[in-house]
């Protein structure tokens, strides 16, 4: 949105509803969110320059090479893909199947449900025929003697029992075959203490108060019965567990050890305290739950105060700049001071790994799989067995990644095979992608308009960074590559995305598929030019990218599904289909599937001045590219987490009523408890009135 643009709001039902607000926003949000989330979720990335300033040949440079090579081959006779970037696929890999374009029944199976219309209703809205209920809500009892929530007074000892605030992703993993006994983990991103304090001073909050917040991170498990009527119900159980920034996690893998990981506290580099700004995950083959740390360097203070070069320049590339933090936690505790423990924020932007069969075991933060502001991490499971883990990392302009094992996974669910399957990510290859286009620069044209052969496609690599202690960038040893991922990504060229969010496999056509928010800065001065994969000059929408790889090799293919935003604008694309006849969607991501293959993506940020949702889409057959919305949040919500399985749904309402000028003392928003409650993040489950599978009629 541009800086003259206002959001219009709704307020909550009440005397005054018919009045409406317009809420301003600011230049520098990159789509519809409030200047207070991007102030607490993110430390205000997008108001600032992006940390990848580095010199990538941009997109266009390396097509035009690759067009002229293939000019070269086809002059000499010779039928082949070009080389240096755009090798030919070896293995299974294939290319993804053309879209025939125009109108579909509109009844594939798991999407056939009439759409929602976009609104800003301040409640969850579904489809029709559709019943929802909530599962579980900040503050409510997690562990057996968790007391009862009290907004009023709440304290850090009761937060440590109850669930946390800001959910985003959930599972559910399963204890039975029926689908009755579940356990739900849950992450919980960030807190916003404007929202969660009566009376909140950002300048001076109470030792209190930030000991809570600390509580309020992490992840919950919480045991949950599937009740006949449709919805789920948590239970009294051993598996439920909080894990909070006070929780004990382990170190492992190539860098645990590592000079760049040890703390006063910790001299050895190999024990962690707590879990923070946790965004996606994903559930392993093995039950186990990848949960990745985000935005982390929001809570770190006193960077500028740091003298050495080369320290600072890690800091820079990692966003870590600046006096106070908005938080003010180095007042409590010197480790989020970096002038007292320079070394503490190496210690966070990993990939965390839990066990919630296990409620006694200690989590994990694999080094092998790199640090950045992972979005999550997803696995799947080669034909020989090994374990291949995908990760983006969400931040303009930056990269996605990589990671094969060397080990193999065992089957089965006894704890044995568990236990050794937890080892799988600490040692294997870890890859970045480049990707090409096979359309000439000048047909991206920063629009979105389709190049000539009408699709946005073409051909990738993985680049190896370090597989084990060998590194394979030069300059930098495998643990300088694991602690500082990104500069060693940079140092190999790899191509910058739009702010890659969640990737997943899909288990039945094998495609992986990642969401790309959007990027205000795509096309801007000094900023990297669009490019195949990146199509659009200020992509407020975003796209959805969708590849076929090799999973153990390095070649891949690839195309975008969707070129996110009004279905009027002809910059945006549906997979090939019928314009006319999708829901507008925009800033993709998180995704989930059913089990019909079809791709589910909830939204966070719609820059189409309505509430965020979630949406589901077929991704191949006649109805490939359908968009079609399941439900939308109340305002001032973003759409997390969402889990599909066949007779229920579930999302994560995360930040309800955060909108510029409400706070504690002046909520805007009451869901979901109605009245004039505070709004609480919650967890929703949704399911057919009549029982029925979700989806089908």
């Amino acid at each position: 949105m541009f800086p003259n643009e206002h959001l219009e709001v709704r307020l909550p039902s009440r005397p005054d509803s018919g009045r409406v607000i317009p809420l301003p926003l600011l230049s520098h949000h990159s789509a519809n969110r409030a200047s207070v989330t991007c102030k607490y979720r993110c430390g205000n990335a997008c108001a600032h320059e992006a940390p990848n300033t580095s010199a990538n040949a941009y997109f266009g440079d390396i097509v035009e090479s690759v067009l002229s090579r293939r000019s070269a081959l086809k002059a000499s006779g010779v039928i082949a893909l070009a080389v240096g970037g755009a090798a030919a696929l070896t293995g299974t890999a294939t290319a993804a199947p053309a879209a025939p374009a125009g109108p579909g029944r509109g009844n594939v199976p798991g999407t056939d449900f009439t759409p929602v219309a976009p609104n800003t209703e301040d409640l969850v809205v579904t489809a029709e025929g559709y019943d929802q209920g909530i599962v579980i809500r900040w503050g409510d009892p997690v562990v057996a003697d968790a007391p009862e929530f009290d907004f009023n007074k709440q304290t850090a000892a009761a937060q440590e029992k109850q669930f946390g605030y800001n959910n985003d992703f959930a599972e559910l993993v399963p204890l039975d075959s029926s689908g009755k006994s579940n356990l739900l983990v849950v992450n919980h991103e960030y807190t916003t203490e404007t929202h969660m304090f009566v009376g909140y001073d950002e300048n001076n909050p109470t030792e209190e108060q930030v000991r809570i917040a600390w509580a309020a991170h992490g992840l919950s498990v919480v045991y949950v019965e599937r009740e006949r009527r449709g919805g789920l119900t948590p239970k009294p159980s051993r598996y439920n567990r909080r894990i909070t920034l006070n929780t004990p996690f382990e170190l492992r893998g190539p860098a645990a050890g590592s000079d760049y990981l040890k703390t006063s506290v910790d001299p050895t580099g190999t024990k962690v305290f707590g879990t923070q700004n946790n965004c996606a995950g994903s559930l392993t083959p093995w039950g186990t739950i990848l949960s990745g740390e985000e935005n982390f360097n929001q809570y770190f203070a006193n960077a500028d105060s740091v003298i050495d070069p080369a320290t600072k320049a890690r800091y820079a590339r990692y966003g870590l700049k600046g006096t106070a933090s908005t938080r003010k936690w180095e007042k409590f505790d010197k480790r989020w001071d970096l002038a007292k423990e320079p070394n503490e924020a190496n210690r966070f932007g990993w990939i965390v790994e839990i066990d919630p069969h296990d409620p006694n075991s200690t989590p994990i933060k694999h080094t092998a799989l790199g640090r950045f502001k992972h979005e999550g991490a997803a696995v799947t499971i080669a034909d020989d067995g090994r374990v291949v883990a995908y990760s983006g990392d969400d931040e303009r302009f930056d990269y996605i990644y990589k990671f094969v094992s060397n080990g193999k996974m065992k089957p089965g669910n006894s704890a044995y095979a568990r236990r050794h399957n937890m080892t799988l990510l600490d040692d294997g290859t870890l890859y970045v992608a480049r990707f090409t286009g096979n359309s000439p620069a000048s047909e991206i044209d920063g629009t979105g308009k389709l190049p000539s052969d009408g699709a946005f496609d073409g051909t990738g690599e993985w680049i190896p960074l370090a597989s084990g202690k060998k590194s394979f960038v030069p300059g930098f040893t495998a643990e300088e590559v694991y602690v500082f991922t990104r500069l060693a990504a940079d140092k190999v060229g790899a191509t910058k995305m739009d702010r890659p969010e969640d990737i997943q496999p899909n288990p039945v056509n094998g495609r992986i598929y990642c969401a790309l928010t959007n990027n205000s800065n795509r096309g801007s001065t000094g900023n990297a030019a669009p490019d195949e994969a990146n199509p659009r000059v200020g992509n407020k929408h975003g796209h959805v990218l969708e590849v076929d790889d090799d999973a153990t090799g390095t070649k891949f293919r690839w195309d975008l599904l969707l070129v996110c935003g009004d279905p009027n604008d002809a910059g945006t694309y549906f997979g090939g289909f019928d314009k006319s006849q999708v829901s507008p969607i925009s800033c993709p991501d998180n995704v989930a599937f059913d089990r019909h293959g079809n791709l589910w993506i909830s939204t966070d940020g719609n820059a189409l001045k309505s509430n965020d949702g979630l949406f589901a889409v077929p991704v191949d057959g006649p109805e490939r590219g359908r968009v079609k919305q399941f439900l939308t949040v109340p305002h001032g919500a973003e759409t997390c987490g969402p889990v599909v399985r066949d007779t229920v749904v579930t999302v994560c309402v995360q930040h309800p009523g955060e909108l510029d000028g409400a706070s504690a003392d002046k909520p805007a928003s009451h869901w979901p408890d109605g009245g004039d409650s505070q709004p609480r993040p919650s967890v929703v489950a949704v399911w057919r009135k009549d029982g029925g599978e979700i989806g089908q009629r």
